[in-house]
Parts: structure tokens; C-alpha cells; sequence
């Protein structure tokens, strides 16, 4: 088989099985919180109002998952104000495509909610991929430290596509720090620090606990998101969430 047609194939199954990997997380939370509220995982006797919306389970609202917000003050990783109405969590991978696609195509549009004060946006890395990941979120991190989160963020997803393995080695990081400015002997030391390995445990942690093995997930105003979907499903749920707090 050609080298093109092995690309092909490839791509067939790709995206199916990225969706039922999401898929799957979505469920695993449902089956969790169902779990712990008494309402049937199933999903029946449910309603919605619009994406991202909280539905009704047997007279009852489905269980929130607002404690993945930390409105903290001192969050490296996140944009805007801590009292905003709205909170997005994001949980996600650098080197996940739909999550390079999500933060190109999305991304700014959250933004310009933080921008007006109605939106917080809380950044947590997975690392579902394995070592080079946690080491990208470990340089995000580090960034953040000379306050550049998120143009290293943006590096890191330049174009919508994430960077190769070998783009991901210390050495290249460090060099993508050094052409954005930032003081490549402070950003090495911050890279292998104790505290920042720790830090990017605790962020994966959090939606480990929640049940995200997969990338991207979200939560917006307490309720899940899963996966890349169209750039109006996360403002639908964003108008959603800040009616609902009026």
C-alpha cells in the first residue's frame, strides 16, 4: 500500500475514534455524578435548554461541577477576572490536534468574553500523550512565571497544529522562550523545578478526578463540554451560563 493511501486510511478512523474517546469521557462524568446524586446514568427523563446547559433529572438539576473552578487570584494559568459570572475550565494537551484546532478557532472568541469581564478561563494540561506533553505544560508553566502564559501557549499551537515530539524536547523549549523574549537561564531553571512539576500534577489531578482521560474536555459554568465542537456550541453555552446567573 502507497504511503498516501496508508495517510488516507489512517484519517478514516481517526476522527470516529477520537469521538468515541470523548465520547466515552462524557459518559464516564455522567456515570460518576449520576452515581452521587441518585439519578439514573442513562440519561432519561433529561431536558435541555441549549448546549452546556444544566438538565433535569427526575425533578432535579444534574449535579454542577463548578468545584473544578479555583477562582484564585494567583492561577498562572488563567485569564480574567476571579469573580467573572462565568468560568471556563479547560482541560487539555499540547500535543492533542482538536485542541490546537479548538485554541485557533475558539479560543480568541473566549476571549473577547474575558475581555469584557463576563468570562474566566482556567487552563488545566492532561498529558494524555505521554512525556512530551507534560513537558510542554511544565514550559507553559514556566512562562507563566515571567507572565507569558498564554503567548507560549499560543507558540505552542501556532497555525491550529500542534509542534512534534522532537519540537518538544528541553532544548527546544527553552529556544522557543529565548525567541519569545524570555530569560532562557530563569525559564530553564523554572522547567525542571520541583514546584513545577507539582503543579502540573495537581492541574492534571483535577481532571483525572473528574473522569477526563481524553482531550479536549471542558467545563463551562459547571457543565461539560466534550471535545472540539464548532466554535457557536461555547458561545451558545457561555450566553447559557451568564442568563443563568441573572
Amino acid at each position: 500500500m502507497s504511503t498516501e493511501s496508508t495517510r488516507r486510511s489512517r484519517s478514516s478512523w481517526l476522527v470516529p475514534v477520537a469521538v468515541l474517546a470523548v465520547a466515552a469521557v462524557l459518559i464516564a462524568i455522567i456515570v460518576a455524578l449520576s452515581r452521587e446524586s441518585g439519578a439514573p446514568a442513562d440519561g432519561s427523563g433529561t431536558s435541555s435548554s441549549g448546549p452546556g446547559a444544566p438538565t433535569e433529572v427526575q425533578g432535579s438539576r444534574q449535579p454542577d461541577l463548578s468545584d473544578a473552578e479555583r477562582r484564585d487570584e494567583a492561577d498562572l494559568l488563567a485569564a480574567g477576572p476571579v469573580d467573572a459570572p462565568v468560568v471556563l475550565v479547560v482541560f487539555s494537551d499540547y500535543q492533542c490536534p482538536f485542541c490546537a484546532r479548538w485554541s485557533t478557532e475558539t479560543l480568541p472568541l473566549m476571549m473577547e468574553q474575558v475581555h469584557t469581564g463576563d468570562l474566566r478561563i482556567e487552563w488545566r494540561d492532561m498529558n494524555v500523550f505521554g512525556p512530551a506533553s507534560e513537558r510542554a505544560a511544565r514550559a507553559s508553566y514556566a512562562a507563566a512565571l515571567q507572565g507569558a502564559f498564554w503567548e507560549y501557549h499560543d507558540a505552542l499551537f501556532a497555525d491550529g497544529h500542534h509542534k512534534s515530539e522532537a519540537d518538544l524536547s528541553d532544548d527546544a523549549l527553552i529556544t522557543l522562550a529565548t525567541d519569545l523574549g524570555l530569560n532562557a537561564e530563569q525559564f530553564a531553571t523554572d522547567l525542571a523545578s520541583e514546584s513545577t512539576v507539582e503543579q502540573i500534577a495537581t492541574n492534571q489531578q483535577l481532571g483525572l478526578d473528574l473522569g477526563a482521560y481524553s482531550t479536549p474536555v471542558f467545563i463551562m459554568g459547571g457543565q461539560p463540554i466534550v471535545g472540539a465542537q464548532p466554535s457557536q456550541v461555547f458561545l451558545d453555552a457561555f450566553h447559557t451560563a451568564l442568563d443563568a446567573t441573572e
